[in-house]
């Protein structure tokens, strides 16, 4: 479905201006809610058994098998502009979120793509409670989903009018998109209209924006490692700076595969993700896919 076009239609049509609409657009993006209900179509599976391709030894990180997290069937999930998952086949996510968090190292998290028509069975690699969470069905809604330092509606602009959580780089970003888009209000609240928010409870988000803090630590990596070959020098003074236009220029490159709540009794806060760049997801380069944890106590 063209759902920028439909956007546009319905913005043009309370009379704001083109030039505004596409603005927005740029900033504007769709994710797609998984939950769980009786009522849903199912479009993925949470826990259980995963479904492999036949003779597939169940993923590890070569050590110890990976947990099973969930699966999607690609070709159910509602299709998004500019979000280049695979038409069809299927999905399957693994993670090892303590030892993610702990390592950073990509073999404790895998993703695997199954074929549509690849002749699967039921995985066996592993049954450990550990392992295998409860199983249950999910269905999926689009929601909307802005930068960070977006004002994304009137009361989500209201927990953002404390500058203290804002960088002065995130202010100046804010205050242009403000001086630009007059009718910023109109256009966040149609698009919340369009994609309605929901405060329940999601079992995964997949596409959207990448965490904010996720793309910060890649941009550090980055600009590390162009200072390592001596392809820039940055000033002491001027690193924090450097790293903000960097975080900000790789939003555009990097989308949100997968972000999920783990259950984790010993934390207050247990979260999984993989983030993975437009153009590898685009080519089907699903092993790009960088997995991230985050332990809150």
């Amino acid at each position: 479905m063209d759902h920028q076009g439909r956007f546009r239609r319905a913005a043009l049509t309370l009379g704001i201006p083109d030039n505004e609409v596409s603005r927005f657009i740029q900033h504007l993006r769709l994710s797609i809610r998984l939950s769980g209900a009786s009522s849903v179509v199912p479009v993925g599976q949470f826990g259980g058994l995963p479904r492999l391709p036949v003779g597939m030894d169940w993923p590890s990180d070569g050590v110890s098998p990976l947990p099973f997290i969930f699966s999607v069937d690609c070709a159910a999930l509602p299709r998004v502009d500019g979000f280049g998952l695979p038409a069809d086949g299927s999905l399957l996510f693994f993670l090892n979120h303590e030892q993610a968090a702990a390592t950073g190292e990509r073999r404790y998290g895998r993703v695997v793509y199954v074929p549509a028509g690849t002749d699967t069975e039921v995985g066996t690699g592993s049954t450990d409670d550990a392992f295998v969470g409860e199983q249950y069905d999910v269905g999926a809604t689009l929601r909307a989903e802005f930068p960070d330092w977006f004002g994304a509606g009137e009361e989500d602009k209201e927990d953002q009018d404390d500058e203290d959580d804002l960088s002065p780089f995130q202010q100046q970003l804010a205050r242009d998109l403000e001086r630009d888009l007059p009718h910023l209000d109109e256009l966040c609240a149609l698009a919340n209209e369009l994609w309605p928010p929901d405060n329940g409870y999601a079992s995964a988000c997949i596409g959207g924006y990448a965490d904010e803090e996720v793309i910060k630590s890649i941009a550090e990596q980055t600009l590390a490692w162009r200072e390592k070959t001596g392809e820039i020098v940055i000033p002491v003074a001027k690193w924090y700076s450097h790293v903000e236009n960097e975080a900000h220029r790789l939003t555009s490159e990097w989308v949100s595969l997968a972000h999920f709540p783990v259950d984790n009794e010993l934390y207050y806060r247990s979260d999984g993700s993989f983030v993975i760049r437009h153009d590898d997801l685009a080519a089907g380069r699903l092993d790009e896919a960088l997995p991230v944890a985050e332990l809150i106590p």
